[in-house]
């Protein structure tokens, strides 16, 4: 029987649609790890054997449900390597014969995702919604996993999504990432300098004291189940649906790091979206230099100053924070000006009993999208991205770290820090 709150969550916000779980009968599963697949026919099955190498008691205790989709508008080649897809995976492998494995056909006519609105975030929102009704609520709270079908895990994937979650007393989680060499010489060295632009941002906000100093890579995050539904479940964005899912579960319910394993996930170019990994690959492989470029050490130190400045303001009127804010940066008061900041601030303190309730609905409100506007504004103005090898050295020094200007140097040193735990 599910909770009070799994059921209102499921009725008030749950997806709505022709969609089943086919495969696994099985029940009161203590998490499902969730894979959205277009397309994957080439890869998926990877994935699948990465899971199965997991340990047996593990995954007897875990649904892996596959989100089989494509719109109703996809190419002729995306339907096609569908099929084979749900061909596959009704025909079983003994090659991932542990894994207690199901799949959601969100691809044959009927059960298509619509036009313009289809997309991963919709996906995983169909297998989240659906494996809640799959899991069990009697003991520790259940665990949601995000992976993707061409993303491969760790043997010690569970055992760490299990410890985590044992310990942790946020609702959501960012598991460690690392990418997958990619299949060419050219292929690899975009890749890696993408990840390392995402391991560049993360530090800049961590220096700058941001709340919202952790990766969103979609294949690399975790919830309860109870925190799941308590922030309103996933959104159904096109694109950047993990960001959005991060930013809400850390305004709801916080969201802490996993330790102990790392996901892989793939290099390969892709155009299905406007932006992200694939598409910043394809960029970087034809030639387009400017597709990633880094950003420069004085954005993250106004944006620190200004972090800082609130904290010290607590008691203070908006007007005299906006005045101050002028003084660290007119750059940044300008860009106050456009958030309507002192309206915003005003409003804050109305609805806010004390400083502790304050800050934490300021950061509520300067939040990670906020955030990274406020860095783009300073890039598009005084502070012109430029070459990690310029741009990034001051920024690890003032991390404390090796300020090395090689960029294979600077990836091996953050992959290392940032999949490590944090001081104590």
């Amino acid at each position: 029987m599910l909770p009070t709150r799994i059921v209102k969550y499921l009725r008030n916000r749950g997806i709505q649609g022709p969609w089943r779980i086919t495969g696994c009968p099985e029940g009161g599963f203590a998490g499902a790890v969730v894979i959205p697949a277009l397309a994957e026919s080439g890869h998926l099955f990877a994935t699948l054997r990465s899971l199965a190498e997991n340990p047996p008691g593990l995954l007897s205790r875990f649904l892996v449900l596959v989100v089989v989709n494509n719109r109703k508008d996809a190419p002729g080649a995306d339907k096609g390597d569908n099929r084979v897809t749900l061909e596959r995976l009704e025909n079983g492998d003994r090659a991932f014969g542990g894994l207690r494995l199901a799949w959601v056909d969100a691809a044959t006519k009927g059960l298509e995702l619509p036009p313009g609105t289809g997309g991963v975030g919709l996906a995983r929102k169909i297998g989240f919604d659906l494996a809640l009704t799959r899991l069990d609520f009697t003991g520790s709270d259940p665990i949601l996993v995000a992976l993707d079908g061409d993303t491969l895990v760790q043997p010690d994937y569970l055992s760490a999504l299990v410890r985590h979650f044992g310990d942790s007393q946020a609702g959501g989680a960012v598991i460690p990432f690392r990418h997958q060499p990619g299949r060419t010489p050219e292929e690899s060295e975009a890749i890696h300098r993408y990840e390392l632009f995402l391991r560049g941002y993360v530090l800049g906000l961590s220096t700058a004291g941001s709340p919202y100093a952790f990766h969103t890579v979609g294949s690399a995050m975790a919830c309860t189940a109870s925190a799941y539904a308590g922030m309103g479940g996933m959104n159904t964005r096109v694109a950047a649906e993990d960001f959005y899912f991060l930013q809400q579960m850390k305004k709801t319910f916080g969201v802490q790091g996993v330790q102990g394993t790392v996901v892989h996930p793939s290099s390969r170019s892709s155009h299905r979206v406007p932006f992200g990994t694939g598409r910043s690959v394809s960029r970087l492989l034809s030639g387009e230099e400017s597709a990633v470029l880094f950003y420069r050490p004085e954005c993250f130190s106004i944006l620190g100053r200004w972090l800082s400045l609130v904290e010290e303001c607590l008691d203070e009127e908006g007007t005299v924070i906006r005045s101050r804010a002028q003084g660290i940066s007119p750059h940044l008061g300008e860009y106050l000006d456009r958030c309507r900041f002192i309206e915003g601030w005003e409003k804050l303190r109305r609805n806010s009993r004390g400083g502790t309730a304050l800050r934490a609905a300021f950061h509520a409100w300067f939040d990670g999208l906020r955030t990274l506007k406020l860095v783009h504004h300073l890039s598009d103005g005084p502070f012109p991205r430029g070459d990690s090898r310029v741009l990034l050295p001051p920024l690890l020094e003032s991390a404390g770290l090796d300020p090395n200007r090689d960029p294979d140097a600077q990836l091996s040193l953050l992959r290392r820090i940032q999949s490590a735990p944090p001081p104590s």
